[in-house]
This record gives C-alpha cells, structure tokens and sequence, in this order.
C-alpha cells in the first residue's frame, strides 16, 4: 500500500526545484522587472503574456486567468497529474528517492504514480525496438531504408529510432520481464489484448519515438517496410492515451525547442524523416504533427514557445508542403488559422514537389536551408494557389478569380497592408488597380451581410456556377449586355439573309468571337455549312445549319430565324441596309481584337509582377501589342 510522501521530503523537491526551469521546459520567459521573468500562460490563449514566475518565491501567477502556485502545482495542473504524482515527477528529475508515511511504499511500487509508469513503460519500450534496430539481423530492412534516406547509426540514435520485430510479443514478453503489467501495456497503447492474449501493437516496422517537450517518450510512429504487412496503412501511430494526445503533439518539440526559443521561428514539416532531414540540415527548429492536420491546439503549444506576443516584432512560422493538390489543401488550411497567430506564417514548397529529406538527399543540407529561408508569405501562398483554379488569360477567369482572392484581402489583420496587397494581387490576376480595390469592396460588403445573418463563407470559396452550367446545359445569353446583343443582330442577319455574307466574311469571325456560349455553338453550326452557295435553296442551305446546330439551342436557332431585326428593310430586295449588316460584323470582330488586347495587357501586368521573368517575353508581348492595336484602329475606321 502505498503512503503519503513526507513533508521534509516535499518541501525538499520545491527547493531543489527551480520554478523558472520547470516552466520554461513549456513556456519561454523573458525578464519582467527584477527577480520576475513573464510569459504566455499555458493555461488559457492570450496573445500579451501575463505568467509571471518569481523564482525567489518559488511561484507563478497568472494575471489574467488567475492560475497560480508553487512549482508543485504548476506540474500539477499542467500535466493533470495528483499531489503525490507531481511530487514524484518531480523528483525523479532530480534523482532524489522520496521516503513515505506510515511504512507505506511508492505507488505502483517503483515511486511513480500511474503516468509514471506509462512513461517508464514508454521507455523501456523505445531502448528495445532501439536495440533491435541496430542490432537484430531481422532489421536489417529498416537500417537499409534509413540508409537510402541518408541516415546512418548516429542520426538513428539521436532520434532513437528503432524497429519493432515481426514475432508479435516480443515487446510483450520483454516489458513483463520488467514488472510491467498487462492493464499498463494496453492502456498505454504498447499491446492490445485478443482472444489469445497480449500482443504488440507494432509488428514488423520502423519505429519513431514521439516525445513530449520534456523529452519523455509518450508514443510512436511506426512505418511500413514489408508489403505483405497486414495492417497495410503505410504509418500507425500509437492510439490515444492518457498520457498521449496527438491533436497537442509535435514530433521533434524536444530537440527544436531551444532554436525555436532563440530564433523564434518553427518550422513545420510533415512527416518524421522531413524533421531528421530539417535538423541534420541545420534547420533545428522543425517540427511534424503526428498523423493529424496542424490545428489550434498546435498552435497553442508553439505560440508559448516562440513568444508569439502582440508587443513584439513577430515571430516566423514556414510550413512546408508538397507541391500537390493534397499539399496546398493542407497549406489551405493552416492559413485557415493564421488568425490565430500574431506571427507572420510563411510556406516553403521545393522544386518539383520535393519534401525535405528528398531535398537533403539530392541537393544537400543547403537547400534545405535555402528552401526555408526562401519561403513566400502565407498570403501570397494562398492567393496564388486559389488564382491556379482560374484561366487568367481570358476575361471570365480574370473576373472568378479576382472574386476568389478578394475575401483573402480583406481577411489580412492590418488593415493598413491592404491597399499594398491590392495592388499586388491586381498585378498577379493582371486587371487593373481600381478593378481589384472594387472586387475587394464588394467582398467586404458581402462578408459583413453574412456575418451579419449569422452565416460563413470559407474565403478560398470560388463562384458557383449557374444552374445551366451546373446541370451541363448552355446558359441563356444576356441581352443586357450591349455586346451581346450586337452578336444576336449578327446571328440574326446571317440566319435570315446568307446571301449577303461570303466565305471571307465568316472566316474573318472567329467562333471564340462570341461572349455567349450559345451564340457560339449557333455560329459554329453555320461555319461548319459555310456560306450559301450561288444556286443553293435559302431553305436547303438553313437545314443544313440546323441539322449541324447542337440539340440545346436549336430553340435559340429557331428564333434567332425568325425574330425581327432592328432595322428598316429595303422595300424592293427585302434586305436589310448593307451598311447595317457590315458594321454588325466590324463591331463584333472589334470587340474579339480589344478582348485580346485586354488579355494581352493583362498577361503584361503579370509578367511585371513577376521578378523572374524573362525580359525578351515581355518585349514580344509589346510587339503583339502593338498589332494587335493597329487592327483594332483599322475597324474602327470601317464602322466610321
């Protein structure tokens, strides 16, 4: 049974502990006046510090939840731990044997509470798949993929990396020898328990110690190597328990911790080779989530480390992503929750989607220094990656994605980097200034609607299309539009009077002309018949057309037949004035030459924008430019 510790022997461990180490192990402190060092509390979200520890007191408080204490029961409330356990964690730091009451013993009959011996059991666990690894000839498999990943003996044992034996009890049998029961190898996540008895939850596989930020163990990942492996999930991380939460872990914290301190910037990787390669190419400050998305309670973790505090200059987080879709979802996500930071976040995508430790292996721990120090702001990042999903070249995709990106503009926090941004972003989508300051106006003005109604729109939202294109049909063209209804007039005319039109005349109309997709399948079905012939039936010729006309507007066709044009015919020929059916048709191949002068210009605004581009592509453009302009000037002249 066991007993209560002593007094003597408690207020031993509060001596001999020092409050500011044991604090600092999860929040950085920083001088606060004399004899006080202050911090973000790590017992509610606060973006100014109020922790204050006084270390000649051996006490903390916090000014704005109002937690406080002793060094005793700051481990207390951090870990969730017992009086007695906390004492006992804390001693076991200090190597000191704690004497009990009443001729009681330890808990659990080694001096640790019931977290005590999960850690211990973790710890045992990771000297033997350690072990294995390096010296089991079963293992070889794993040392060989280490080996192709550039890591060799002394990078395996600086991150304890270890294998776990295919057998299925070995580790069940090894952490009985050592007093270990079964309640604590399950409930630990180590074993699982089945109809024959206990077995390890890891067979067969390289194994990654996960710790906290103390350095204890609290769980692993474990890596596929075999392709017969029955579980088949490339990686298996240890189950939830009480002493591991993978929404508040991050692999690597314990190493990282200190250049994260003193450098105040952490860099995110995504998985446990990226965090070696990260370290061994001096980028130490790198972390990985274990088998869950970066969230908030992650962020929490590193904002009491990396000092991320309002009064001061910010601190840098760069992410790095694959270059994939699945990457920039992720990398969309975190910027979902850079709200929630006071620091500036940063993405760093490789050359050819390459992650670090593919990186490290084919260029060197340079570039992967080069890689984070390159990084591109989370914004930029995010609108780039959402003006992708849009054909910038034309003027429909530069209007979607103008209307994509502007809530991202008005999601930046200072205010005052907007009108910057705007002008930026204007340059990257290649419109004009004023057109983005407008798109960004509009945005505001819905956003503040929604929220007003209680809804949420997700910023990287792009338009939904109409129910026509929806449903795969051809919307109806709108006759608001001046342009619009001048290609109708031209329809019409060609449909009702061919004979005034020449093959000239139709090729010199291209079908992309058209600004109404189904004024375009309309004209693509005469193109295809041509003009009418000398001797050809106005009627033979006409099904012709209709029978080249696709199924959803042959309505359209049928109307545009024989819908009255807006003009007074000739009373003797029954045609419409020659001059009115030639400056439809100027008018129309006008406005196609000034819709490519904008993509032109719009392509120039980009090109401008970009730093790295090539200096001979934009005098090409200028030269196409330049005809393009003098095209335009001439057609004029015909409609005048």
């Amino acid at each position: 049974m066991a007993g209560r510790i002593r007094a003597e022997d408690v207020q031993a461990v509060k001596e001999r502990s020092s409050i500011t180490d044991v604090v600092r192990e999860h929040v950085t402190l920083r001088p606060a006046g004399i004899g006080s060092m202050k911090g973000l509390c790590p017992f509610h979200d606060e973006k100014t510090p109020s922790f204050t520890v006084r270390e000649t007191v051996g006490a903390f408080h916090c000014f704005g939840c109002g937690e406080g204490g002793d060094v005793i029961s700051f481990v207390q409330k951090l870990d969730h731990l017992t009086f007695a356990e906390a004492v006992e964690r804390l001693a076991g730091k200090l190597g000191m044997e704690l004497r009990y009451e009443e001729g009681g013993g330890p808990r659990d009959g080694v001096g640790l509470g019931k977290r005590g011996r999960l850690l211990e059991a973790h710890r045992a666990a990771a000297e033997f798949y350690h072990e294995r690894l390096l010296g089991s000839p079963e293992a070889r498999i794993g040392r060989d993929f280490l080996r192709e990943r550039g890591f060799a003996s002394p990078e395996a044992k600086l991150f304890g990396i270890g294998y776990a034996p295919r057998g299925g009890e070995e580790l069940a049998r090894h952490l009985r020898g050592k007093g270990f029961t079964d309640d604590e190898l399950t409930i630990g996540g180590l074993c699982g328990k089945g109809s024959r008895g206990l077995y390890d939850r890891f067979r067969g596989r390289l194994i990654w110690p996960i710790r906290d930020i103390t350095g204890d163990t609290i769980g692993f990942g474990a890596r596929r190597l075999y392709d017969n492996d029955r579980i088949g999930a490339k990686y298996l991380n240890t189950t939830e328990t009480p002493i591991y939460k993978k929404s508040n872990v991050l692999y690597g914290l314990d190493l990282a911790k200190k250049a994260i301190r003193d450098e105040r910037q952490v860099v995110v990787v995504e998985g446990y080779t990226d965090v070696m390669a990260a370290h061994l190419s001096g980028v130490e400050g790198a972390v990985a989530t274990c088998g869950t998305a970066f969230g908030e309670d992650h962020i929490k973790v590193i904002r009491r480390i990396v000092r991320d505090e309002a009064d001061l200059a910010p601190a840098k987080v760069v992410f790095t992503f694959d270059g994939d879709a699945a990457g920039q979802k992720a990398a969309m996500k975190a910027y979902a929750q850079d709200d929630k930071w006071a620091s500036q976040s940063f993405v760093a995508v490789a050359r050819e989607g390459m992650d670090p430790c593919d990186l490290r292996l084919r260029e060197g721990d340079l570039a992967v220094r080069e890689l984070v120090a390159d990084a591109v702001p989370m914004f930029e990042f995010a609108v780039r990656t959402t003006l992708t999903r849009f054909d910038l070249d034309t003027a429909e995709g530069r209007v979607r994605g103008m209307g994509a990106v502007a809530p991202i503009i008005n999601s930046i926090r200072d205010s005052s980097l907007r009108p910057e941004y705007v002008r930026t972003v204007a340059g990257w989508v290649g419109v004009e200034v004023e057109q983005m300051r407008d798109a960004v106006t509009r945005a505001g003005r819905i956003q503040a609607r929604d929220e007003a109604k209680g809804e949420h729109r997700t910023q990287q939202e792009a338009p939904e299309p109409t129910a026509a294109e929806a449903a795969g049909g051809v919307p109806a063209p709108d006759l608001r539009d001046p342009i619009v209804m001048a290609e109708r007039q031209l329809l019409q005319s060609i449909l009702q009077h061919p004979s005034l039109f020449t093959s000239a005349d139709l090729d010199a109309v291209e079908p992309e002309t058209f600004t109404a997709p189904a004024h375009r399948a309309v004209f693509d079905a005469i193109r295809s018949v041509g003009p009418l012939l000398e001797g050809q039936a106005h009627t033979a010729w006409h099904a012709l057309v209709d029978e080249a006309t696709p199924l959803a507007v042959s309505s359209l066709l049928a109307e545009l037949s024989v819908a009255p044009l807006p003009v007074v015919h000739d009373q003797s020929t029954g045609l419409p004035p020659a001059s009115y059916t030639r400056s439809l048709l100027v008018r129309v191949r006008e406005v196609a030459v000034s819709r490519r002068i904008s993509d032109a210009m719009s392509q120039m605004r980009r090109l401008a924008a970009d730093p790295s581009a090539d200096p001979s592509a934009l005098r090409d453009l200028s030269l196409s430019l330049q005809s393009l302009e003098r095209q335009r000037a001439a057609l004029r002249e015909e409609i005048v």
